[in-house]
């Protein structure tokens, strides 16, 4: 199976954007690494933890088949951040799984992903992703090639089974 790059802020990222996401994607037998600004224990926004094992400087794209930028409050740091912009480019470049949740898909619209693409956000992100070229659904999960988009917590379950979708038949860079 593939190893998965999940993406959460240091401090407010959705619990179940991650928890849940994760859940699935474990299920299909991917392994899970988790990266962050800081290396260390983070906190949901929930009450929840989790510890990112790199940090967005350290990743690379050549190591992963996907990359998942978890939602939440929190995630609005990577909005403009060098290394999560990068991140989401290079994957998106070799041909990667691009998949972000929440308010999180504004960084893929940051990066230039999303234009001409369709794509779901959070409520009060649309006008954001719009802006940059999306054609925002109002969908809970959006696939549009190799991108997958989630609109917030609830559709995490689905958000997870898209991507795992996607990873099938792709190859196992970082096994």
């Amino acid at each position: 199976m593939a190893t998965v790059l999940m993406i959460i802020a240091p401090e407010g990222f959705r619990d179940e954007e991650l928890f849940l996401t994760r859940e699935e994607l474990e299920k299909a037998g991917h392994r899970i690494v988790i990266a962050g600004l800081v290396k260390g224990v983070c906190r949901g926004s929930r009450g929840g933890s989790a510890t990112a094992t790199l940090t967005l400087a350290e990743v690379e794209a050549k190591d992963y088949a996907a990359v998942v930028f978890v939602g939440g409050g929190g995630s609005k740091i990577y909005f403009t951040d060098r290394d999560a912009l990068r991140i989401a480019q290079e994957m998106s470049g070799q041909g990667k799984v691009v998949a972000a949740i929440c308010v999180a898909p504004v960084i893929l619209a940051n990066a230039g992903l999303l234009k001409g693409k369709n794509a779901t956000v959070f409520g009060s992100e649309v006008e954001s992703i719009k802006g940059k070229g999306a054609k925002y659904t109002g969908a809970g999960v959006t696939v549009d090639t190799s991108i997958v988009t989630g609109d917030g917590p609830k559709s995490a379950g689905l958000f997870g089974r898209k991507i795992n979708e996607l990873l099938q038949g792709h190859g196992t860079p970082g096994k």
